[in-house]
């Protein structure tokens, strides 16, 4: 089952089957100097957000910010304050949402453990990095003439980017790697899904199925295709359905593809046999149940 983190970031919408203890350990008592920066890199899409956020969850952090730089119109602040003036009465411009949040981070780390994500970094002007880095070795943080200053004990800063990092970002923060699929083969057992030894059987031959997709399901994936098994899977095609529709980033063209067939039929014997069915028709001679 895994780690103590990975069960409680799967709470958190998180679930994988990689283990990313050793580099939560790596973050929180490395030797940084300055603020503690996390670089999450990854294959392209959210799910490196969704690491980001549960991460912090687990860290039991009171306080989590977030910040799209990609995001056009964000959402009111609870608070609007009126626009503010110099001393000759022109009206000062509102404060940018991206310093607003930095500045909230600084506010909160004096007295309480926080966690600020700033997510899609790649859409920021340069100048942006520039900042972040000076914020990251200063604990600092200018807004115009005024000065916030962050509690380094308290505050940690999740870096999330499409595009690799500008240098010294990358260079003062320790890097983790979010895989869209892990590729690590889980040994689950039935013991696992509340069944007896006689599923060892198709369980190893599904086993063989997504060792050759490249990938593994997490627990709760499995538990689905666990429980089509025994209520919905008679044939190779639904067998392919239920994989794909469970199983998060499987390659569809490799699933249906011939090079799997022979897999796939062999798994739905076993099953035939295991909840003792003997004449069910393979997908190959039955009727396509696509949708």
């Amino acid at each position: 089952m895994g780690s103590g983190i990975q069960a409680r970031m799967a709470q958190y919408g998180f679930e994988s089957n990689d283990d990313y203890d050793y580099q939560l350990r790596c973050l929180t008592t490395g030797d940084f100097d300055g603020l503690r920066a996390l670089n999450i890199e990854g294959d392209c899409g959210r799910r490196k957000t969704a690491f980001a956020n549960a991460l912090a969850h687990v860290l039991d952090c009171p306080h989590i910010l977030y910040h799209d730089f990609t995001q056009q119109s964000p959402p009111l602040p609870d608070i609007i304050l009126p626009p503010s003036k110099d001393e000759s009465g022109r009206e000062e411009p509102p404060i940018d949402p991206f310093d607003q949040v930095v500045s909230e981070a600084c506010a909160f780390s004096e007295g309480e453990g926080t966690v600020l994500i700033l997510d899609q970094i790649q859409a920021a002007d340069f100048r942006e990095h520039i900042r972040i880095y000076r914020f990251l070795t200063e604990a600092r943080w200018q807004i115009r003439d005024a000065l916030y200053f962050a509690h380094r004990p308290h505050l940690l800063v999740f870096l999330i980017s499409e595009q690799p990092l500008y240098h010294s970002l990358q260079k003062h923060s320790f890097r983790v790697w979010v895989n869209r699929v892990s590729p690590r083969q889980v040994p689950y057992r039935p013991e696992d899904f509340g069944m007896a030894s006689d599923a060892l059987d198709f369980m190893a031959r599904l086993a063989e199925v997504f060792e050759a997709l490249g990938m593994a399901p997490t627990h709760s994936e499995y538990a689905h295709l666990v429980h089509d098994i025994h209520h919905q899977v008679r044939t190779a095609e639904a067998l392919r359905h239920s994989i794909y529709g469970w199983t998060e980033g499987v390659s569809r063209d490799l699933l249906y593809s011939g090079e799997l067939q022979g897999l796939l039929e062999a798994v739905i014997r076993s099953i035939l046999e295991y909840i003792g069915l003997e004449e069910v028709e393979l997908a190959s001679q039955g009727t396509d149940t696509s949708i």
